[in-house]
C-alpha cells in the first residue's frame, strides 16, 4: 500500500482548457489524471450525436487530451481516470485505442451500464415509475420525447477496471466526485463500508471536480488579488490511507490555493450539507474541517460518512418544444427607453400575426437582466445607461410559431425606435429545448460491466 497518491483534476467540463490536462502531467509528480467532462446537458448532446452518427456520443475533446499526455501515461506509469465516454463509452474507447498504433502500451477499461434508454419501457413495466424528483410526476407522460436517461454510477467498477491493471478507465454517466475516490479505494485498499474514508474521497472529489475553480478561478472573495490567473494552476488532491488529503497544486502556477478558495468550492452545488448523497456513500458536509498547511497548501481532515442509500439518482433529458432568442442594442440618449418600446412594438406585431407561445421573456442587459433592479426599481430611469441590449426570447410547443418570431427581429432596425447599434448574429435560430427529469430508481436493476481493451 502506498503512504501518499496525487490525484490531479485536468478538466472542469466538457470545454475546459486544452491545455491543462498536459500541464498537470508535465508541471511535477502526479499519479492519477481525472478527467470530469459530464454535465446534465451534456448527455442530451451527446445523445443527439449519436443519433447522427452511432460512432460518436463522448466528449471528442478527451482523445486530444489523451494524445498530449501519452508519454505521462506509457513511460512513467500516470493513470488516467475520466467519464468522456458519454453515451458511448466504447466508441470513445476506440477512437483513444488508435492512439497506441499497435504498441500495445494503453490498457484502457470501458465501464458501461449507466444507460438505461433502452430499458425505460422494461423499467416502467415492471413498476419503476421514474417520477420526476421535483414535480413526482411519472415518466410515462413524457416517455415518448425521452432523449437520454443514465444512471449515476459510483467508484465501484472504476475500482473494478484499475484492478484489472487499466490504466485509463472510461466510464459514462458515473458522479463527478467517484472519478477521484476510485484510485483513493484501489491504491489503499479501502473496505465498501469504511464511510469516513469514502467520505473523505468524495469531498476530495468534489474540491478538484471542477478544476481551477477550487485554485483561484471564479474565486468570488479573493479574486482581485489572486496572482497570475493567466496561468492559473489546476489543483491536485494529495490523499493518505487514513483518509485526510491536501489540496494543492504544481508550484510555478497561478492561481491560489486557500481555505476562501477551498470553502468556495465546497459549497458549490450543496443541497442539505449533513446528506451529501452519493452511490458510494452519504458525506456529512458539516465535519470537514480545512487548515492552512503551507502555501497554496490546505489540508482536509475530520470528515464523517455514513451508508449510502438503495437507490441511484437517474439524470433524463427529453424534448420540450422550441425557443428563439434575439437580442437588438439601444444607445445613448434614452437607450433603456428605446428597448423598452422596441419590446412593446414587437409584442403587439406577435399579437396581431396571432402568435401565442407558452413564455416570452424580455431582458434589458447592462440594467437589471442579471439580478433585476437591486435598490431602486426607478434607478435604471434615473441612472442614463450609454447602451442597452434588448434580448426577447420565446419558448412554444409550436416550431412554426417561433420560426415565425425570428422574423420579427430585424425589421425593428428601421421600422422601430432609433439608434439601433448592434445586431450579431443574423437572424436567430430556432433550438429544440431539452428539459432535464431527475429521478430515483432501485440500485439493484442497474448492473455495470468492466471491459478491458
Amino acid at each position: 500500500m502506498k503512504d501518499l497518491i496525487r490525484v490531479a483534476g485536468g478538466q472542469g467540463f466538457w470545454g475546459d482548457s486544452l491545455d491543462a490536462p498536459r500541464q498537470q502531467v508535465e508541471g511535477g509528480s502526479v499519479d492519477y489524471l481525472m478527467l470530469d467532462y459530464l454535465a446534465e446537458v451534456t448527455m442530451s448532446i451527446l445523445q443527439k450525436q449519436k443519433e447522427r452518427d452511432p460512432s460518436l456520443g463522448y466528449a471528442r475533446d478527451f482523445i486530444g487530451a489523451i494524445e498530449s499526455v501519452l508519454p505521462a501515461i506509457t513511460e512513467r506509469g500516470v493513470k488516467v481516470v475520466a467519464n468522456a465516454g458519454g453515451v458511448n463509452p466504447p466508441a470513445c474507447a476506440a477512437a483513444i485505442k488508435k492512439l497506441d498504433k499497435n504498441e500495445g502500451k494503453l490498457r484502457i477499461a470501458v465501464v458501461t451500464g449507466d444507460d438505461l434508454l433502452g430499458r425505460l419501457d422494461e423499467l416502467i413495466d415492471s413498476g419503476h415509475a421514474l417520477a420526476n424528483m421535483d414535480t413526482g410526476e411519472q415518466l410515462a407522460t413524457v416517455r415518448d420525447r425521452v432523449l437520454s436517461a443514465n444512471a449515476y454510477i459510483g467508484s465501484t467498477p472504476i475500482v473494478e477496471g484499475l484492478s484489472k491493471g487499466a490504466n485509463v478507465v472510461i466510464t459514462g454517466r458515473s458522479t463527478d466526485t467517484a472519478l477521484t475516490m476510485a484510485p483513493f479505494r484501489y491504491e489503499f485498499d479501502w473496505a465498501a463500508n469504511d464511510w469516513d474514508k469514502l467520505a473523505a474521497g468524495i469531498i476530495a472529489g468534489h474540491i478538484i471536480e471542477c478544476g481551477a475553480q477550487c485554485s483561484g478561478g471564479n474565486c468570488l472573495f479573493e479574486w482581485q488579488s489572486i496572482p497570475d490567473l493567466a496561468n492559473v494552476g489546476y489543483p491536485i488532491a494529495e490523499a493518505r490511507p487514513d483518509g485526510t488529503f491536501v489540496i494543492t497544486k504544481h508550484p510555478g502556477t497561478g492561481g491560489r490555493v486557500s481555505i476562501p478558495s477551498v470553502t468556495e468550492q465546497l459549497v458549490y452545488e450543496m443541497g442539505d450539507p449533513h446528506e451529501y448523497i452519493t452511490p458510494d456513500v452519504v458525506a456529512d458536509f458539516t465535519s470537514i474541517r480545512l487548515r492552512d498547511a503551507g502555501e497554496n497548501r490546505v489540508e482536509v481532515y475530520g470528515i464523517k460518512g455514513r451508508p449510502s442509500t438503495d437507490k441511484l439518482k437517474v439524470s433524463i433529458a427529453y424534448r420540450a418544444g422550441f425557443k428563439a432568442v434575439g437580442t437588438l442594442v439601444y444607445s445613448w440618449p434614452n437607450a433603456l427607453e428605446k428597448a423598452k418600446l422596441a419590446d412593446k412594438v414587437l409584442r403587439i406585431r406577435l399579437e396581431n400575426l396571432g402568435l401565442s407561445f407558452d413564455q416570452i421573456l424580455t431582458e434589458f442587459v447592462g440594467v437589471s437582466a442579471t439580478h433585476g433592479i437591486l435598490v431602486d426599481r426607478d434607478s435604471a430611469e434615473k441612472h442614463e445607461v450609454p447602451e442597452v441590449q434588448l434580448r426577447v426570447g420565446v419558448r412554444s410547443e409550436n416550431k412554426t410559431a417561433v420560426e415565425r418570431f425570428t422574423r420579427e427581429i430585424a425589421p425593428l432596425v428601421l421600422n422601430g425606435p432609433p439608434s439601433v447599434t448592434g445586431f450579431a448574429g443574423g437572424r436567430p435560430k430556432v433550438e429544440e429545448i431539452v428539459a432535464y427529469w431527475p429521478a430515483l430508481i432501485d440500485k439493484t436493476v442497474v448492473t455495470t460491466t468492466v471491459e478491458i481493451i
